[in-house]
């Protein structure tokens, strides 16, 4: 009975503190490679003028979508720089798409990579990043946005 309840506390101890505390970058080089996919959602409130000019390209910034979808596949490669834990991967595939609907505007991300560590922080990131430069972009015709909902909606691994 011992040795279930010390196995269940391992599972459930955090992978990037070390036995005595301190943090720990976790070692990935005896992990196999692997097919890993990642997708994550998010969502920022916009008023009705806000969504018009977002819909009509007149922010005078410039195109909010196209610029919060270029900021989210570029956060989505440099997670790594700005997580301090997180391992740098080489990403096969980062897709950030943005979608206006009734009150608000919907980001996702789709990363996918072939390595020994998942891309579930990189979809977050992205999402995180495209909704904060929507954010950044519409900050001076709508001071009520939120942002919320940001979460992992996927995550896959299949041995190579």
């Amino acid at each position: 009975m011992e040795k279930s309840n010390k196995k269940s506390k391992e599972k459930t101890a955090l992978s990037h503190l070390s036995k005595d505390g301190k943090i720990n970058m976790v070692d990935v080089s005896g992990k196999p490679l692997s097919s890993r996919i990642a997708r994550a959602s998010g969502w920022i409130s916009l008023n009705r003028e806000s969504l018009s000019l977002v819909r009509e390209n007149g922010i005078k910034k410039g195109s909010v979508l196209t610029t919060a979808q270029i900021a989210g596949i570029m956060a989505a490669k440099r997670t790594w720089d700005v997580i301090p834990l997180c391992h740098s991967l080489i990403l096969n595939k980062v897709d950030v798409t943005l979608t206006i609907e009734n009150n608000g505007i919907k980001a996702e991300s789709y990363i996918s990579c072939t390595g020994n560590t998942g891309v579930e922080m990189e979809a977050l990131h992205a999402v995180s990043v495209a909704l904060l430069t929507v954010y950044d972009m519409c900050k001076a015709v709508d001071k009520k946005m939120v942002i919320s909902e940001i979460k992992l909606d996927e995550k896959t691994k299949e041995v190579i």
